[in-house]
């Protein structure tokens, strides 16, 4: 940790706000269409699930090449907010994008429409959301705050447009593209523009060409390509995380909304569990930490794959509105228990100035290739086969996988190449000693 970053009150604490107000704009400025996505595909441009595999496919590669990008520029960069301010244009521009060149584009050619906005898509939203919270996580490291604290701000922002989102939704799918070009705005605002002191200081310190360099080279963030502990994580990643997007966002919605008398009335209850679901995931963020200090990071990950497989194979056993939505909240403990455990094995396991290179590497591009490889396939068999036995079929796959990670992932204690990590059990222990 830098030695700027003093334990300040998280609301004393500059950096802190300016990221939290940051990552909360983004998944505003995300979250208003994205929750809807797979119902505007169906609902309003007609698709079959065929079809939105294939978007999904699409939009997963192009994600996994520009977040290994992203990576390694942003290793490279440093705090630097090139990037970031790059995502934000790119969110500004969602609504025109999507209503002038996008829908009208996808609905005459379905293959170059996909490719087309796989790229602006994956470039400000899939791979940004990646990128934001890396680098939010090495502002925490570097500025002295809780990484999980300044995340929950991002679904605290999911969860508010959620809310909205359905209802606006069923007047006109555009506006909540349009409502997502206004959060772009404020979230560019604030990347552009409030940069606090101490970053300023520690950007300035790292452009010093007499300052030691911390930064990894390009030649050290492609080696990570050849890690194998961290090949064997990105298979448990595969067929464990995939499935937030794969199942969540391609088959839920959709699945969710037809158990109601009309899909309209679907569509507006669905947008108020998502909502309520994702607030309880914000507050998950703070109790995460917690659970790791008493279990361990790799006990608190494999706990994550349980609550995921339990999850969608009930979604598979009950088919009613009330038991399902019980069902869905499952999803906030589940979400957390994959995003904090991961950054935190990572920087264990690993060189922790290659972070964000290994989380785009090990987590989010780990599941972007799940999905491009399993999206369309998964499309098809719920086209013939129908809900429950697709729910089925993926609910054993990530049964599989929890059962490969039990045995592959390392112990907290195993090949500690970056910062320790201690229960609170262990850290009580060494204080007796």
């Amino acid at each position: 940790m830098s030695a700027q970053a003093k334990k300040l009150s998280a609301w004393r604490n500059p950096s802190y706000l300016q990221s939290s107000v940051g990552i909360f704009l983004f998944f505003c400025a995300w979250g208003i269409w994205w929750a809807f996505y797979s119902l505007w595909l169906t609902t309003k441009l007609g698709m079959n699930n065929t079809q939105v595999g294939t978007i999904y496919s699409v939009n997963s590669l192009a994600t996994l090449i520009i977040m290994f990008a992203y990576g390694i520029i942003q290793d490279e960069l440093g705090i630097k907010r090139r990037l970031t301010i790059f995502i934000s244009v790119i969110a500004a521009l969602v609504g025109p994008f999507v209503q002038f060149i996008y829908m009208p584009l996808i609905k005459s050619n379905l293959m170059v429409g996909a490719i087309l906005g796989s790229l602006v898509l994956s470039a400000g939203f899939m791979s940004g959301c990646s990128l934001l919270e890396a680098v939010t996580e090495r502002y925490s490291r570097k500025f002295g705050f809780e990484y999980g604290q300044s995340r929950a701000w991002g679904s605290f922002g999911y969860a508010i447009v959620a809310l909205i989102g359905g209802i606006v939704f069923n007047i006109n799918p555009m506006i909540n593209f349009w409502l997502g070009s206004a959060f772009g705005v404020g979230m560019l605002m604030v990347y552009a523009f409030w940069v606090p002191s101490e970053q300023k200081a520690e950007i300035k310190k790292e452009a010093d060409p007499n300052t030691e360099k911390t930064n990894p080279s390009i030649k050290e963030m492609i080696s990570v390509l050849g890690m194998p502990a961290l090949w064997l994580l990105i298979i448990f990643m595969m067929f464990t995380n995939t499935f937030y997007t794969v199942f969540d966002q391609q088959m839920f919605p959709k699945y969710y909304a037809d158990l109601f008398s009309t899909p309209t009335l679907g569509t507006q209850v669905y947008g108020y569990l998502n909502s309520f679901q994702v607030f309880l995931e914000s507050a998950m963020m703070g109790v995460v930490p917690i659970i790791m200090r008493k279990i361990g990071i790799r006990n608190s990950l494999l706990l994550g794959a349980a609550v995921m497989f339990l999850r969608i194979g009930l979604c598979g056993v009950f088919h009613d509105p009330y038991t399902v939505s019980i069902v869905k909240l499952f999803h906030s403990i589940e979400v957390p228990l994959f995003c904090l455990p991961a950054f935190r094995y990572f920087t264990l396991h690993f060189n922790p100035k290659l972070s964000a290179t290994l989380y785009m590497v090990g987590f989010q591009i780990a599941s972007q290739v799940g999905q491009v490889i399993m999206s369309t396939p998964l499309g098809m068999l719920h086209d013939k086969a129908g809900d429950r036995p697709t729910f089925f079929v993926i609910s054993l796959v990530v049964l599989v996988a929890l059962i490969y990670g039990f045995f592959i992932l390392k112990k907290d204690d195993q090949q500690v190449d970056g910062d320790p990590f201690y229960t609170d059990k262990q850290l009580a222990a060494q204080a007796a000693a």
